[in-house]
């Protein structure tokens, strides 16, 4: 059975001295280094979480994006774009084009 190495990265987080106080004599009841505790409690926060990643490009939620038409043409726009495939109008040509 091969090991499993689980990706890591380290950050530094300052806490206040009341609150290392606290986690300190938890860790310590437990038998766990501080370092060890608040990691353990960390991991087990993030593992309970359900992060969902919305494909709605709108920040107020637009439901006009959830259409899968609308985002199609979305997208088509953004890779005519990429390819040069677009003009950009100024508010004055845009006046013209209208007549207003």
């Amino acid at each position: 059975m091969a090991a499993v190495t689980l990706e890591k990265k380290r950050k530094n987080i300052d806490l206040p001295i009341e609150t290392l106080q606290k986690l300190s004599i938890m860790a310590a009841s437990q038998g766990k280094s501080l370092k060890a505790f608040i990691e353990n409690i960390l991991v087990a926060k993030a593992d309970s979480l359900s992060v969902e990643v919305s494909t709605n490009p709108s920040p107020s939620g637009d439901s006009w994006f959830d259409n899968p038409e609308n985002m199609a043409s979305v997208e088509r726009g953004i890779e005519d774009a990429k390819k040069g495939k677009v003009k950009a109008y100024s508010m004055d040509e845009i006046r013209s084009l209208l007549g207003v």
